[in-house]
């Protein structure tokens, strides 16, 4: 099972993109739903999760009040919008499934964000 996640680009300083994460109907209503992010040469880092069903939301600090993640029950979707961008939001993002006692266990290939300043 692989969650297909799109909505990347090429976007310069302080502007916005949404990226998307569809997940079949089994997955998307695991306990939680986030995205993550890798840039080159770096750790893969934690952004945001949502839970299922009551969408409780949580964010790194590094993109609290800028990106807000939420979710479509009706397409089985999950997306993350990213607003006021910076370069050092330029990374892979991926979005995963998972339950609280198995953590993290469906992944999607990611798709590629890239800032200019």
């Amino acid at each position: 099972v692989q969650l297909q996640a799109s909505g990347g680009g090429l976007v310069q300083a302080g502007g916005s993109l949404r990226l998307s994460c569809l997940a079949p109907g089994r997955v998307y209503s695991r306990d939680f739903m986030g995205w993550f992010r890798q840039a080159p040469g770096k750790e893969r880092e934690f952004v945001a999760s949502i839970t299922w069903p009551a969408s409780l939301t949580l964010y790194s600090d590094s993109v609290k009040g800028r990106f807000t993640i939420s979710r479509d029950n009706a397409k089985s979707t999950v997306y993350l919008q990213l607003n006021s961008l910076k370069p050092e939001d330029t990374a892979v993002y991926y979005c995963a499934a998972g339950t609280a006692s198995g953590g993290y266990s469906y992944w999607g290939q990611g798709t590629q964000v890239t800032v200019s300043s």
